[in-house]
């Protein structure tokens, strides 16, 4: 998580993506730059409850992208493994019709 004014203004760039986290939460967020970064980033911004608003996919060096509405944001490298993801996801809601 992205707590400090440094960490915050960095996120990624700068890392080696083999140094890289798998993800980044900078909190109180609306818009994110890319200027710095050695890899490509998937982004996605959330809302006030934690839910997902928006994902921009493979933003690459040098761009800044904005969600006005948006309260976080979660930095994740492009490579990661979307398939996962959505198996974690798919596993963690419940299924319709059991009580």
């Amino acid at each position: 998580m992205a707590d400090d004014p440094l960490s915050r203004l960095l996120g990624l760039a700068l890392l080696d993506r083999h140094r890289a986290p798998q993800g980044l939460l900078i909190p109180r967020c609306r818009s994110v730059h890319t200027f710095g970064m050695r890899f490509p980033l998937d982004l996605l911004f959330l809302g006030p409850a934690g839910e997902p608003l928006i994902a921009v996919r493979e933003v690459g060096p040098g761009h800044r992208v904005r969600v006005p509405e948006a309260e976080a944001v979660l930095e994740l490298p492009s490579d990661w493994d979307v398939d996962r993801w959505e198996r974690a996801t798919c596993e963690a809601e419940p299924s319709e019709g059991l009580a």
